[in-house]
């Protein structure tokens, strides 16, 4: 093989029998038709392979952009021809395809992460809300990934401190049920409907399956992802969260507040709403949730841009279960 050839040679494609590393081609068009049939019966695999082929695409205007600031330097180039360039063009987009199958950026996997319609390990997280105030973070859990196991709630609504480390939701009925007595009681001193809150803390946690967990998978009964800063003398549990800056989702690690159980997870709920001046306006509105709740995300109570239009959502789904 010459140098010309070596330089330019043809990615080999996982065609026939082929026993390529590749796992597919950029040419094949036809796999777009399989991922539509694969979503109609498994949309969380078939979105991860959307996610790929957007991160594919994003790797190839990279290389793309790279290859245009290099074109000053090849004029003089006897490699320089338009067969090199088709040839060049054409291992850049296998190449492209092949390194999102790698998830070489990680923009496939914070893809999925956001859109998946069920809970991820990922914890999206708040902007900082006012100098010294500690952060809370919102979950990403979209309305579709809310009808867990959608049973009516038990006809006791009494329900005792758990002692658990690790608790247990068997569906979002279960939720509601456990979480009532602590929402109706931060309702009277926030005042505004319980379900608000027992709907907040649904979207935070995924309806109670995605709590921050500490040390060995002990739960911090953390509902609301209050972020400890340093002003926080009690337990502490990390986790990866999401920011977002800028409508930019950004993974970071976060310190959450650990709590002994989820009596005190809302009262230090109520006392941060309460006690900050920063979101007096919003509780002025507390009486119409769709008011309080544009009224904490414009106060800068979380990043995500779509806080309160999910908490809405998720509020819809645990009136239908009080209802019942």
């Amino acid at each position: 093989m010459n140098t010309l050839d070596k330089n330019f040679a043809m990615p080999s494609f996982n065609t026939g029998n082929s026993q390529s590393s590749f796992k597919g081609s950029y040419q094949d068009v036809a796999s777009l038709d399989n991922l539509r049939r694969e979503a109609q019966t498994d949309e969380k695999k078939a979105l991860e392979k959307v996610a790929k082929q957007f991160e594919g695409i994003f790797m190839k205007m990279l290389l793309k952009s790279m290859r245009e600031a290099n074109k000053a330097f090849q004029t003089d180039s006897p490699l320089n021809s338009q067969d090199s360039e088709m040839y060049r063009n054409m291992h850049d987009d296998q190449m492209a395809m092949e390194l999102s199958e790698n998830g070489s950026l990680g923009l496939a996997e914070l893809i999925v992460q956001q859109l998946s319609p069920q809970a991820t390990n990922v914890m999206p997280s708040s902007a900082l809300r006012g100098k010294g105030l500690p952060m809370v973070a919102s979950h990403s859990a979209d309305v579709t990934a809310l009808n867990i196991n959608k049973t009516t709630p038990k006809s006791n609504n009494q329900v005792t401190e758990t002692s658990d480390a690790k608790p247990h939701f068997s569906s979002a009925a279960d939720f509601v049920q456990q979480m009532m007595p602590y929402a109706q009681k931060a309702a009277q001193v926030l005042g505004g409907s319980a379900t608000v809150f027992i709907a907040q803390a649904a979207l935070e946690t995924g309806w109670g399956q995605k709590i921050v967990s500490k040390g060995q998978q002990e739960s911090s009964f953390n509902l609301f992802n209050i972020k400890a800063d340093k002003r926080w003398e009690g337990e502490r549990a990390k986790t990866n969260t999401i920011e977002f800056k800028d409508g930019v989702a950004v993974k970071q690690r976060a310190q959450f507040r650990a709590y002994e159980g989820f009596k005190e997870s809302f009262e230090d709920f109520t006392s941060f709403i309460k006690d900050s001046s920063r979101y007096q306006p919003a509780l002025e509105n507390i009486s119409n949730p769709a008011s309080f709740l544009h009224g904490l995300q414009q106060a800068g109570y979380a990043t995500d841009p779509n806080y309160a239009k999910k908490i809405l959502s998720v509020l819809n789904r645990v009136n239908d279960l009080v209802n019942k």
